[in-house]
């Protein structure tokens, strides 16, 4: 439910006399290329160096008592440009053939491929987006082609190049270049001015350029990404995995690590006082709404900001008076009454655009910046073990999905989101948890667009205990991503839990290096979010010590799969209700295999009837306990590719799914999942 702010508009207006501010922080004393070189290069695989602490310099800072996050010395601002172009703002897009050429040695740096100087007319081309992994990897989608080979499995360093010619209109604009996606990690220069560095496969990030743009000139953009290799030799018998303590994941996991600029890039002019960030929050008749604005010029400014609250939403503009002092970031606080706005629900998914409108001066003057964001009016709270939208009970029939196909692997077109999400509405599911990354812009608008309710997920999977400490106490990548996570995703009204962490391992003794790490990732994500969204994860055991910290019980079961029977799973949902009758259980993962055209006895192992059987007896005992179970979550929508020192003999495709990978052809537990009932039609 969303937290009462300010008691009423009025007070409001009042306040907006002194705007809360801090200065912006300093960069980019922090922002170098990590010292000393990669390791390995001469006895295996390389691994990528790392600084101190990740190296984006991701925190939050209380600004009037909003969290705002902060990267690269700057907020993090909206990624909307991906699809839309605010008329204030000027915009060149990077999404097009670029130079590329693999560094399996790491010279590149040595040798000065960063530079605008470096001849790379031998290099070679890649588009932008596209993961490298299709660049050269015949039969990547088929289960009988030959695991191993092919740029698939081309790891290390590889670099991109290109050129832009930069307006000379640019001169007094505040300039970034945004990639939503850079697979593992990227630097950036700008003609040989190095930006900052980047780690998290999934997460966009954008670098402020303003030291290294020479507008009125043609530059040259150079990208240095990095995969860590998952194994020393692909094609053993039984490979050695290659792990990283900083990275997230930091083993080779169950879900291919896609590589390169996978999703769109830009580069974005700016006013020098600029609108970064619009997070609201509607609920109980009324809009929250808090604009993030900058300053980056050497003057302060006076001006006014004007939130319209949308076409249909019954709410009037509210306009209140600004000042943002020079080099600072200022948070202006509005609410508008929303008398008989349209509600968001799976079954109405009624959306609304909001636009906030910066002008100089007072009223009438001339307009200086705007952002405008998609809202719902949407009440989600946690009572008496139920998950409730709108006061009412809640069920979620879930699937859990990978972002990929096989032609392109994680730099899917809409076309192939549409196809693929389009199984989600035809199964008749309400819920995708998108499990274990974040995804791509498209897939959160989609969400909002077709009422499909989403639970969020960050890398954090199969960490052990080692790299949770690490993670809490030094480096702190898992907790950058969980606050870009809530930041990104805040204003969506799909997203509906913040998920943690994905099967990582549980210390003893009372597990204190476990807890202390959700802790701190739940802190993150209640720090940004004024919506107070809850949080689960999806935990390995049922009998998870830290389960007192979460919103909503999470763990997957394998009942009759890896482990006891399938008639096992109602008593644990009984244990786990008695230890907390107050909390709902949602179960994150459960599901079996089949190979595709396999059939049998439905107690045999691996044929479609197997997989539709122990589906259907997962599903009866967690719908007799729908008081106290919030829902479902199948193990998997589609067969997916992966690296796991398993499924090998299949071209690495784990075949888990209701659809086949490259064909997504329905085996017979898609109907089976379609045909299942929501308890009282929810």
């Amino acid at each position: 439910m969303t937290p009462s702010l300010h008691p009423s508009r009025r007070a409001v207006v009042t306040a907006l006399g002194a705007v809360a501010a801090v200065a912006l922080p300093a960069w980019p004393e922090t922002a170098r290329a990590a010292d000393g070189t990669a390791v390995g290069a001469a006895n295996g695989p390389v691994l990528d160096t790392h600084p101190l602490t990740e190296p984006s310099g991701t925190h939050v800072r209380d600004i009037g008592g909003t969290g705002v996050v902060f990267q690269y010395g700057a907020v993090l601002p909206a990624f909307d440009g991906w699809r839309g172009r605010e008329p204030t703002r000027d915009h060149l897009s990077l999404d097009k053939r670029w130079r590329f050429r693999f560094d399996p040695a790491d010279q590149g740096l040595d040798e000065g491929w960063q530079s605008p100087h470096h001849d790379d007319r031998a290099w070679g081309l890649i588009d932008v987006p596209a993961a490298w992994d299709l660049l050269n990897t015949p039969g990547f989608g088929s289960q009988s082609a030959p695991f191993g080979t092919g740029t698939a499995f081309a790891d290390g360093y590889a670099w991109y190049r290109t050129t832009v010619d930069i307006p000379a209109s640019w001169r007094a604009r505040h300039v970034r270049i945004a990639f939503l996606a850079a697979g593992y990690s990227a630097e950036v220069w700008l003609d040989g001015t190095h930006l900052g560095k980047h780690e998290g496969a999934n997460s966009p990030f954008a670098l402020p350029v303003s030291g290294a743009l020479r507008p009125g000139r043609r530059q040259t953009i150079a990208v240095r990404v990095f995969r860590r290799a998952s194994y020393t030799d692909y094609r053993a018998s039984a490979p050695q995995p290659v792990t990283d303590d900083h990275e997230l994941p930091y083993k080779p996991v169950d879900h291919w690590p896609y590589a390169g600029l996978t999703r769109s890039a830009w580069i974005e002019a700016v006013p020098q006082v600029t609108v970064a960030k619009l997070l609201v929050s509607a609920a109980d008749g009324r809009l929250e709404a808090r604009a993030v604005v900058e300053n980056h010029g050497d003057s302060d400014f006076d001006g006014r900001l004007t939130l319209d609250p949308g076409r249909g939403s019954g709410g009037r503009p509210t306009g209140v008076g600004v000042r943002i002092a020079a080099r600072t970031a200022g948070v202006v606080p509005v609410v508008i009454p929303l008398p008989g706005a349209p509600r968001w629900s799976p079954a109405s998914p009624h959306t609304l655009t909001a636009r906030a409108t910066l002008t100089a001066g007072g009223s009438g003057g001339p307009r200086v910046d705007t952002l405008s964001t998609v809202y719902g009016v949407r009440e989600l709270t946690v009572t008496e073990a139920r998950l409730r939208l709108h006061g009412e009970p809640l069920f979620l029939k879930g699937l859990n999905w990978h972002e990929e196909t096989a032609a392109h692997g994680r730099a899917m077109t809409p076309a192939e989101y549409d196809r693929e999400l389009g199984h989600v509405t035809a199964l008749g599911a309400n819920f995708i948890r998108n499990c274990v990354y974040n995804r791509h812009p498209y897939v959160y608008d989609w969400a909002d667009a077709h009422g499909v309710l989403v639970m969020d997920d960050i890398d954090t999977m199969w960490l052990n205990t080692a790299q949770e400490k690490l993670q809490t106490e030094r480096y702190g990548l898992a907790r950058a991503l969980a606050l870009t996570m809530a930041w990104n995703q805040h204003n969506h009204p799909s997203v509906i839990l913040w998920g943690l962490q994905n099967e990582s391992e549980i210390d003893a003794d009372g597990a204190p290096v476990y807890r202390a790490w959700l802790a701190d990732l739940k802190a993150a994500v209640k720090s940004v979010d004024l919506t107070a969204r809850p949080v689960t994860w999806a935990s390995n055991t049922s009998n998870d010590p830290a389960f007192d910290l979460a919103d909503v019980i999470g763990f997957n079961e394998y009942f009759g799969y890896f482990y006891g029977r399938d008639a096992d799973l109602g008593p644990t949902l009984d244990a786990v209700h008695a230890r907390y009758p107050d909390k709902p259980i949602l179960i994150t993962e459960n599901g079996t295999w089949a190979i595709a055209g396999t059939h049998g006895a439905g107690t045999t192992q691996g044929t479609e009837e197997w997989q539709a059987e122990s589906f259907g007896a997962h599903w009866a005992q967690v719908t007799a306990r729908s008081a106290f179970v919030a829902g479902f979550t199948y193990w998997v929508l589609k067969d997916y590719k992966e690296r796991a020192g398993y499924n090998q003999d299949y071209n690495g495709i784990s075949v888990m799914g209701l659809l086949t990978f490259a064909e997504q052809r329905p085996k017979l537990v898609y109907d089976v999942f379609r045909k299942a009932a929501v308890p009282g039609g929810e």
